[in-house]
């Protein structure tokens, strides 16, 4: 049992992109400051982690970290493990942190898996596609006092913490119109997207737009109250079908309407890995408030002469706000930004949870426990299943619409919130 000591071993699920740029380069910055333990990483098969392990980026900012491989590097490359992740999660102590970092809708048997060996998450966006099971994933979570917090790294964002602080202060008035893009990198298509982003699995509105929804909602406690998306379909290398680009459209409770484009298309040779944003335009009924925020381009442009950097582009608007590996005052590098800054916080608050009560017998403990979970969802910073269970419903939405050719698809809250196409 963990008993409340430091540091947490971890067992993270996937070893795809998220988990190269920010997560395992997070995990090893926590590792060197004592707050994770060792890491174990699981995949479908040995390939993506020999290529973690080999990362030149990763090898640079921490020469002296490593993490256990499950399978072996050693594996046969062609042979899949598709369960081994079950047996790694069952092996670990109680009370320990499993990061679900696995396509958007195997999000939920992993977590499930882990919440029966009673494991504290971390889950990259969103946390699952139905409302009816982050409700279930709340409920057995804060029966067995485990942290559940999910991975909406935008929510530590500065620009987006001031945001939320001056309009619940009441500075912009009331929200009523605004739009947001967030239109992922070409060579996207080229990557393992082409054998799980299909039409069936995904799209880019529940990919990626569900980043700026959750903004919105942050920002301003509004809640969404009906979604219709369109999307264009077009088909990956290896010829699987996906909506390549999606047009969405959420109107919320006060009858504000955001628009949102999104897409697997930023130009490769662009100044930059993506194109993305948020412009809302508010009153109060005397006077009109903007808040506008370029997250592609934060004042910074590099030309280098050689060394390309995002997409294999000589000029490049540089962003250090998300995630960026920096020189420090130890050996190797250290990363800084919002993405780090939003996994040290869960990492940080599963130890908090676990760790409370230590000592105390496990009646008084797990009170303890539930009483810390509590407090983190009323702050609401963190996103938890259940401050952040208003995005489960958009997911849910959108899906139904897009597949329906942008059919509008009503959120109905009260006792049993649950989504309506209209019409039917």
């Amino acid at each position: 049992m963990n008993g409340g000591a430091l540091p947490l071993q971890i067992t993270l699920v996937g070893g795809g992109m998220i988990t190269h740029d920010q997560i395992l380069p997070s995990l090893y910055h926590l590792q060197r400051l004592g707050l994770a333990g060792p890491i174990t990483i699981c995949a479908l098969n040995s390939p993506p982690l020999k290529a973690l392990a080999e990362s030149e980026s990763i090898r640079r900012g921490f020469p002296q970290s490593s993490f256990n491989a499950k399978p072996s590097l050693s594996e046969d490359p062609k042979k899949t493990f598709p369960d081994l992740y079950k047996d790694v999660i069952r092996s670990m102590p109680l009370r320990q942190l499993v990061v679900v970092a696995v396509p958007d809708h195997f999000h939920y048997d992993v977590i499930r898996v882990a919440l029966g060996a009673d494991q504290n998450i971390l889950s990259v966006k969103p946390l699952v596609q139905q409302y009816a099971q982050a409700v279930e994933i709340e409920k057995i979570a804060l029966e067995k006092g485990l942290f559940v917090g999910v991975e909406y790294h935008k929510r530590f964002d500065r620009r987006a913490l001031v945001a939320r602080q001056d309009y619940l202060a009441g500075r912009f008035g009331e929200f009523k119109i605004g739009e947001a893009r967030l239109v992922e990198p070409w060579y996207y298509r080229h990557s393992n997207f082409q054998n799980w982003f299909t039409k069936k699995n995904s799209d880019p509105f529940t990919y990626v737009g569900c980043h700026y929804v959750d903004q919105l909602y942050f920002i301003t406690g509004l809640k969404p109250v009906n979604v219709s998306v369109v999307g264009i379909e077009g088909a990956f290398p290896n010829g699987n079908k996906a909506f390549m680009w999606s047009s969405g459209r959420v109107i919320f409770e006060n009858g504000g309407i955001l628009n949102l484009i999104n897409g697997l298309g930023y130009p490769d040779d662009g100044a930059g890995s993506n194109d993305q944003g948020l412009t809302i335009f508010c009153e109060d009924g005397t006077r009109g408030a903007i808040l506008a925020h370029n997250d592609s381009w934060r004042g910074v442009m590099h030309s280098y002469v050689k060394d390309p950097g995002p997409g294999g582009t000589l000029f490049n608007s540089v962003s250090p706000d998300y995630m960026k590996l920096v020189p420090w005052e130890e050996d190797g590098l250290k990363p800084v930004g919002y993405g780090y800054d939003s996994v040290e916080a869960i990492v940080r608050t599963a130890w908090q949870v676990s760790a409370a009560g230590a000592g105390l017998p496990e009646k008084e403990a797990l009170a303890k426990r539930r009483e810390l979970i509590r407090q983190v969802d009323q702050r609401g910073i963190i996103a938890t299943p259940e401050n952040s269970y208003i995005n489960e419903l958009v997911m849910e939405a959108a899906r139904l619409s897009i597949l329906n050719d942008g059919l509008p698809v009503d959120i109905l809250y009260g006792e049993t919130p649950h989504v309506r196409a209209r019409g039917r």
